[in-house]
């Protein structure tokens, strides 16, 4: 066998035209001990805070305390594979999430990964989970409202895009509910939703996303889940990722809805890290720096100014209270970063009101900059009157003798808490809302029976969807409401109560 000298000059002076003279350098360490979601590791000393590491195991870590003679690193995923003396390296890499339309309708982990069983998310943007928010001189004030499709929030506690309402309330009174409603309220608006169960169970998760594919929301929808089962770690980062995924729509003049559900659970599982990495505990034995937790994650939510593309995230996190207790740690710590609260009560809840808002603790802080004016004109004092109407019946539970002005006033507030009771997953059309609420400002349900409000309600809708498509189009195509137009609608309510069939 001959051996051609040419031909072996070529493939040498090919190999060294191709080399590639770059070392791989990696910072290498070592696991001292591991356990409760978190590892202590020695030998990275210029590991930054915040950076990812990779285990020998292939799990995947984030070092989150750098001390003198070790990082502690927070596991993302099962810290049971990993063993004590196994390899770490640092990766030089921040911790992302894949982003974009790919991830519409899917159910994904806080680390993108898909879980839903429908196969491999393909796409190749990703952005870092952590980012610091836009500042002022990049925002707009927010005018533009975000419909709930729920009469009681859009007339009194009116949401914009690019806010952050907060739901409080104790366990179960609807504050999923609500969410849930202003998602599928979504359908036509061109917001893309982003739904984020922390710490919820399962099975009430999979509840959410059967309904919400029902309604035809899941096309527009990713749900975000880190289970009551996942470790703390997943529970701390899912909201952050959530974040991630819809600022990639924010940044790119699109508008976005993100749900926390919920933020104290995310709290405890931060509690619960800072403790296993010995921080100095606090107030509730929460770390000093919870409050930074939550800040940095809802100022990412904001309206870009027109220069940026004016997109928007709009936030409704969520925080569940023990017996009524606004004023514990967490959520005063929410109440004052958000620009208002829906506060639902559970007394309202058991009577059969729902959603069960109090009027009087729930407030909007953008208030009518998130209306459209039509709304705005028919909505201005209901939220005072129906607190004032709270303290009057509480006034005539005592029994005292009412004069025919309070008694007039009381009547019409039973009737206004019949009209803004409202279904699950039943959200209604802006100028739907509008007309109802007119009615019953305007006094044209003063001589319907209370039992009988609900049947007035549905009759009503069909009537001015199936007799007066006219009157509903003037009210989308100018979002007001004139004097000609109130004459009409006044008409049209007159001609509706002769054909008005009480159950």
């Amino acid at each position: 066998m001959k051996f051609n000298s040419d031909e072996i000059a070529s493939v040498i002076q090919q190999e060294i035209a191709n080399y590639d003279a770059q070392i791989d350098v990696r910072e290498v360490g070592r696991v001292l001990e591991v356990g409760d979601g978190i590892a202590r590791v020695y030998g990275l000393s210029g590991v930054m805070a915040g950076e990812m590491v990779e285990f020998a195991s292939g799990v995947t870590g984030l070092a989150f305390n750098l001390e003198e003679s070790s990082v502690g690193v927070i596991i993302l995923g099962d810290y049971l594979a990993i063993s004590e003396g196994e390899e770490v390296k640092s990766t030089g890499q921040l911790l992302s999430v894949p982003v974009g339309d790919e991830l519409l309708g899917r159910v994904v982990g806080p680390l993108g990964e898909p879980l839903d069983g429908k196969g491999p998310i393909n796409t190749s943007k990703r952005r870092p989970m952590e980012v610091i928010a836009t500042g002022i001189a990049e925002r707009q004030p927010v005018h533009e409202p975000l419909q709930t499709g729920i009469k009681a929030i859009d007339a009194m506690t009116p949401i914009g895009r690019g806010q952050r309402q907060l739901i409080i309330g104790d366990r179960k009174t609807g504050k999923t509910a609500v969410a849930i409603d202003a998602i599928i309220n979504q359908k036509h608006s061109g917001v893309k939703c982003f739904y984020v169960a922390v710490g919820q169970k399962e099975s009430t998760v999979a509840g959410i996303i059967e309904k919400l594919r029902d309604s035809g929301a899941m096309d527009y929808t990713t749900v975000i889940v880190a289970g009551a089962s996942d470790p703390a770690p997943l529970q701390y980062v899912a909201p952050y990722a959530g974040t991630a995924m819809a600022e990639e729509y924010m940044f790119n003049g699109g508008h976005a809805l993100v749900v926390y559900d919920d933020l104290s659970k995310q709290a405890v599982a931060y509690r619960e890290l800072s403790l296993l990495m010995r921080r100095p505990p606090g107030r509730e034995a929460f770390p000093g720096d919870v409050f930074y937790c939550h800040s940095r994650l809802l100022e990412r939510s904001s309206k870009l100014s027109a220069e940026l593309g004016g997109g928007s995230i709009t936030s409704l996190p969520i925080i569940e209270t023990l017996e009524g207790e606004v004023s514990a740690y967490i959520p005063t710590n929410v109440i004052s970063i958000t620009d208002g609260q829906i506060y639902l009560q559970p007394d309202l809840f058991f009577a059969g009101v729902k959603p069960a808002m109090n009027a009087g603790i729930s407030v909007s802080r953008v208030g009518g900059a998130a209306q459209i004016k039509a709304m705005k004109k028919v909505a201005g004092g209901l939220r005072l009157d129906l607190a004032a109407f709270r303290e009057l019946e509480a006034f005539a539970q005592m029994g005292t003798e009412l004069d025919p002005e309070t008694q007039a006033k009381l009547d019409r507030g039973y009737r206004m808490v019949e009209l803004l009771k409202q279904g699950q997953y039943e959200p209604l059309e802006t100028v739907d809302e509008v007309l109802l609420i007119y009615a019953g400002t305007q006094g044209h349900l003063d001589d319907v029976a209370v039992e009988e409000v609900g049947a007035f309600e549905k009759q009503f809708v069909t009537f001015m969807h199936d007799q007066k498509p006219e009157i509903r189009q003037a009210i989308i195509d100018t979002k007001d409401l004139s004097d000609d137009l109130k004459e009409t609608i006044n008409a049209a309510i007159a001609e509706f109560k002769t054909q008005f069939k009480s159950d």
